[in-house]
């Protein structure tokens, strides 16, 4: 592929939240972070979620539950709901990147419901120079994934569901003499959500317990089919523990773990007495992983870390979160998101806050970024805006013909 001079500022956006077109390019001042392409995919692009952490696998269904875990679709309180969010993306470095997120379900039957969705994410404007540093054309790169997801709640307290989910990355184009091509992929989602109400002494409790496996599809190619990238196939464990206190007031306490199940990238500790050898031997590895199998890297992800099991530790993303609930009408939220800082470095606290009136919501984040590289992290002053639109809350049965939208006593969100 021909690279002409790019926009610097756009450029340097893209490097730092785009993969490049290979899943195995690794920097040379930390070959552990793993890339994939669309790692978009990989970020919540709701509101409510983003405050929590980035945590959502098993927290109450609304109409953003597909994007985690649709297991959790047999389990949602409406019949109908909408739900749309908005992200400025990297403020500190553009000012014309953003995240757009719209998803819905409808409620089918009394245990079961489908879901639409489209993530769309629009890295702006590039301006492309010729050799000569004059004007050579411009191209607006951008991603977008729809899909279409299905719940089934099998018995009162468990649920599965299943998304297909079709994904196109348009990151170069053809303007300037590039000779990139669209990456294209399908993919699908599996999800499971077990819920319980307990009574410890006096305390009434929900338990939720979600798992999901995120983004399982074929590897995405850009213009070189021999290099195709790894989509970021994802392995959600989550649990939410919501403590009713009184008839207004309910908290939450929840807690995601996810793991990338793709290759972890290959390294050796430089010897500069046998680097081209050691170099050879680094690349044919990362290649030969590279070409691995999507159903085999399921399995080989937990264990091919170079540093061993420390490392395939460090690998584990870890998200939590608290909401404050009063009276199913105002929301107060924290969360903290953590990423070992050679895998990748994204640590951030998020404060959130969101209401819920009639059939109208709306929920709003704010990122304040932690760690080493706070000071200067593109994350800074990231904010996500949510709006949600519930129609006829259910009751806890619907008639014989699975007509609903009387009002019942279920969980709100």
């Amino acid at each position: 592929m021909q690279f002409s001079f790019l926009r610097s500022r756009t450029a340097l956006a893209a490097i730092l939240m785009v993969s490049a077109v290979s899943a195995q390019a690794q920097t040379s001042d930390n070959p552990h972070t793993i890339t994939t392409a669309v790692p978009i995919l990989t970020l919540a692009p709701d509101a409510r979620s983003s405050a929590l952490g980035d945590a959502g696998v098993a927290t109450l269904p609304d109409a953003n539950a597909t994007y985690f875990n649709p297991g959790k679709l047999g389990f949602v309180p409406f019949k109908y709901s909408v739900a749309v969010s908005y992200s400025p993306w990297l403020r500190n470095i553009t000012d014309d990147m953003s995240i757009s997120y719209l998803s819905g379900y409808a409620k089918v039957g009394a245990r079961s419901a489908f879901g639409v969705s489209m993530l769309y994410f629009d890295l702006g404007s590039i301006d492309y120079r010729n050799s000569q540093n004059l004007p050579n054309g411009s191209f607006s790169p951008k991603e977008y994934a729809l899909a279409v997801s299905y719940g089934l709640q099998l018995t009162d307290n468990f649920g599965v569901g299943a998304s297909a989910r079709y994904i196109r990355s348009n990151l170069v184009g053809a303007a300037g003499g590039n000779d990139a091509k669209p990456g294209q992929s399908v993919a699908v989602d599996l999800g499971a959500y077990y819920h319980k109400d307990l009574t410890i002494g006096t305390g009434v409790y929900n338990l939720a317990l979600g798992g999901s496996l995120l983004n399982l599809g074929n590897k995405m190619t850009y213009n070189d089919p021999k290099n195709p990238s790894f989509l970021p196939t994802t392995l959600k464990l989550g649990t939410a523990i919501t403590r009713e206190i009184d008839q207004y007031n309910k908290i939450s306490l929840v807690f995601d773990a996810s793991k990338l199940l793709v290759p972890s990238p290959y390294y050796e500790t430089l010897d500069n007495a046998n680097l081209a050898t050691q170099k050879t031997r680094v690349d044919a590895e990362n290649a030969n992983r590279s070409n691995q199998s999507i159903v085999s890297t399921l399995f080989s992800s937990f264990n091919d870390a170079p540093g061993g099991f420390k490392e395939e530790l460090r690998e584990v993303v870890l998200s939590t979160g608290l909401e404050y609930n009063y009276n199913d009408l105002l929301y107060a939220r924290g969360g903290y998101f953590y990423e070992a800082p050679d895998k990748g470095d994204r640590q951030y606290v998020s404060l959130g806050l969101g209401i819920r009136y009639q059939v109208f919501g709306i929920d709003g984040t704010y990122l304040v970024p932690t760690g080493s590289g706070s000071k200067n992290n593109p994350l800074a002053q990231t904010i996500r805006i949510g709006l949600h639109f519930n129609f006829n809350k259910l009751a806890e049965a619907f008639d014989e013909n699975g007509a609903g939208g009387t009002t019942g006593d279920v969980p709100s969100n």
